[in-house]
């Protein structure tokens, strides 16, 4: 026995997991991130896990690795400096994208430059149809062109990205063996390779995102598996996936597409499984960090999943945990505009500087900064003693756009946690109508070094049911990645109508992504027991633009069950629309399998309720909706299952503080999640 170890990395602080396979405890830390050397903050945190708490490298038998760094390359514009290779007279794709305004709110909204310019952009011979049949046979020496252009041009790699590769990737594929024979320094993408959907555009911005951040994630977790293995950690590392699952270094290396996301997608894995243990139906998840505030939908324990995140300007269409980006996080800089208007974001103090009041060289107001300013923060030090608070330091730089406001410090303050909430109110209406919820029969689960701090505030606002602070909220994404199972997506597209006539044809390619799914889970593994196999197939009506993913019963794949399956669709197509043709024929556009190798999880113990009130450290005299106020001070750890206090509280840990406003009440619950839920609705 020994420790399991989730580490998440985030704009100011990287997060430690440890789950104490011996005693069931899990232990949590906190150091500085380091953009400017990444890795360096793991091989700290494994230093201090020592000083302070005696875990030395050797004991460690699971390690897992939630990383920013391919998100970060996109939209820092520092990947490879690629060349695409399209098919002749297609190349144009990345130009014309899909014609439609970014931001449907301003008008003069531009799509963003692609990430490859259209100079690097070369056309190959070649032309394969629909049906996968040869239309026009592959020019090799089109490709030999197009290489030596490449070359000239200065391309670090190239993307082969070409008409209908999804149905028959055989040119593609012919075009990576040549490239690969007479320009071996140049690292290759294939688009089929990548992620075969059956949109020329989706398909080959995808793969142009893995093709520009491949050398530097392959790097970069080649010198983390080094610096491992030097410090003494024997397991080879796994990394979690933006689809909620992990996998290993090696895949990781070759398949960095798939982890891009990796980070958010712990932290909403880590949430459902509170929501789950907490026995909390509908749930919002909300993760606010140092940098940004993130969203996601939880439903009976499990998030939903989609296509079409955001990776910086650009979408990316890889199975991922559904995480929309609602907002800045603690710090977000504050300013004041031109003509005298206070705004917070999107400028971030990230780690370092950091917001002033943790002297690191930080000379603007935070929403962190503000906070402190109003009293509510500052009583304990941050980040599991990383930062002790400089109260001066935070009065000095909110107290220098006071003065530009005319208000005081304290009003001043208290705006900058207005406007923060009210731009994350904002977008979290627009998600809340997207998913057709009513966020009164959710509760928010509010985690992140942040988010305790402004749950409630936000909570307030949208008006759910409840927010819940689970006991480590400041580590949970690094705990999503000890809970996260092995897992990975196959697809075929078929592009086929569903009638009894197809559907051997749709037996067969299940059964051939079945088997690929099982050899890449021995091969993660060595077994395929406990396995969980999950079926399902993008569909829609014929004549439809777009086609909804829909489960399926293996059973009735088995039997030919064309009406059960069609059916499967007409539901989903009920429970999302509000409508459904049951007569209209439908068409079958990609079959799924995904499949997930069950691993050993933390469990949360569940303590005896011991009803009562608990006892304040101290009252402190704050900032808060208004006005100066008495509030009670309570620290985390004295806390005990079954008490109850009323706001307005103030509750601290090691890891962040969470605000409890007037008109809420806190109960601690069987898990010692705190459950805070306004007055009238807790008689």
């Amino acid at each position: 026995m020994g420790y399991r170890v989730g580490v998440d990395i985030g704009g100011s602080f990287t997060d430690f997991a440890v789950f104490d396979e011996d005693s069931g405890e899990i232990k949590s830390l906190k150091v500085f991130s380091r953009p400017d050397q990444p890795g360096e903050e793991v091989i700290a945190g494994l230093r201090m896990l020592g000083e302070r708490y005696g875990i030395q490298p050797g004991q460690i038998n699971y390690f897992t690795h939630g990383t920013t760094v391919g998100i970060n390359t996109v939209i820092q514009r520092k990947g490879l400096k690629l060349a695409l290779f399209a098919t002749e007279n297609f190349c144009d794709v990345l130009e014309l994208a899909r014609l439609k305004t970014p931001d449907m709110y301003h008008l003069l909204s531009r799509r963003p430059e692609p990430l490859i310019k259209r100079s690097m952009v070369f056309g190959i011979a070649e032309r394969m149809g629909p049906d996968g049949t040869v239309r026009s046979p592959l020019d090799e020496d089109s490709v030999k062109r197009a290489v030596q252009q490449a070359r000239d041009a200065g391309a670090e790699g190239v993307v082969i990205s070409l008409l209908h590769a999804y149905r028959n990737p055989a040119h593609e594929l012919r075009v990576k063996e040549i490239v690969e024979s007479i320009a071996p320094e140049l690292p290759v993408t294939c688009s089929s390779e990548t992620w075969p959907i059956i949109r020329e555009y989706e398909r080959t911005v995808t793969a142009v995102i893995g093709g520009y951040v491949q050398p530097r994630v392959a790097h970069y977790l080649g010198s983390l598996q080094s610096a491992l293995k030097n410090a003494g950690v024997r397991p080879e590392p796994r990394l979690t996936k933006s689809n909620g699952g992990v996998m290993t270094a090696e895949q990781g290396k070759r398949d960095c597409v798939q982890m891009i996301l990796s980070g958010t997608a712990a932290g909403v894995i880590g949430a459902s499984h509170v929501a789950a243990t907490a026995g909390v139906s509908r749930c919002l998840s909300l993760d606010i960090g140092g940098t940004s505030a993130d969203i996601a939908v939880i439903v009976d324990g499990k998030p939903q999943y989609g296509v079409g995140e955001l990776i910086g300007d650009f979408q990316i269409h890889i199975p991922s945990v559904s995480v929309s980006s609602v907002g800045e996080g603690g710090g977000s800089i504050a300013w004041v505009d031109p003509l005298g208007v206070l705004k917070v974001g999107p400028e971030s103090a990230g780690s370092r500087p950091g917001p002033a009041c943790y002297r690191r060289g930080g000379t603007r107001a935070t929403i962190t900064d503000a906070f402190v300013c109003c009293g509510l923060v500052g009583h304990s030090d941050l980040g599991y003693r990383a930062v002790e608070v400089d109260i001066d330091a935070s009065r000095q730089v909110v107290g220098e756009l006071a003065d530009k406001l005319g208000r005081s410090i304290e009003e001043t303050a208290e705006a900058i946690i207005q406007i923060a909430v009210s731009g994350m109110y904002t977008e979290v209406s627009g998600l809340i109508s997207r998913y057709g919820i009513d966020p009164r029969e959710y509760a928010v689960l509010a985690f992140g070094g942040a988010g305790p701090m402004l749950g409630c505030f936000l909570a307030r606002e949208i008006k759910v049911k409840e927010i819940i602070v689970p006991p480590s909220p400041g580590t949970l994404s690094a705990l999503g990645g000890l809970i996260a199972d092995l897992k990975s997506d196959f697809l075929k597209t078929v592009y086929t109508d569903l009638n009894p006539t197809n559907l051997q044809t749709v037996r067969e390619e299940f059964a051939v992504l079945r088997e690929r799914a099982e050899q890449w889970l021995i091969q993660e593994q060595g077994h395929i027991d406990q396995a969980e196999l999950v079926y399902s197939a993008e569909m829609r009506y014929r004549g439809q633009s777009y086609e909804i993913d829909t489960a399926l019963d293996p059973a009735h794949i088995a039997s030919g069950n064309v009406k059960a399956i069609a059916e499967a669709f007409h539901d989903t197509h009920q429970r999302l629309y509000g409508h459904a043709d049951p007569q209209a024929p439908v068409q079958l556009v990609s079959l799924r399998v995904v499949i997930s190798g069950n691993s050993d999880k933390p469990r949360f113990p569940r303590h005896e309720l011991c009803p009562g009130t608990p006892d304040a450290e101290r009252s402190l005299r704050v900032w808060l909706d208004g006005g100066f106020r008495d509030v009670e001070l309570f620290s985390r750890v004295a806390l005990v299952a079954g008490q109850r206090l009323s706001g307005p509280a103030i509750v601290t840990q090691d890891d962040c503080t969470t605000v409890i406003p007037s008109g809420y009440v806190c109960d601690v619950d069987e898990f010692t999640n705190l459950r805070i839920t306004s007055e009238g609705a807790a008689s």
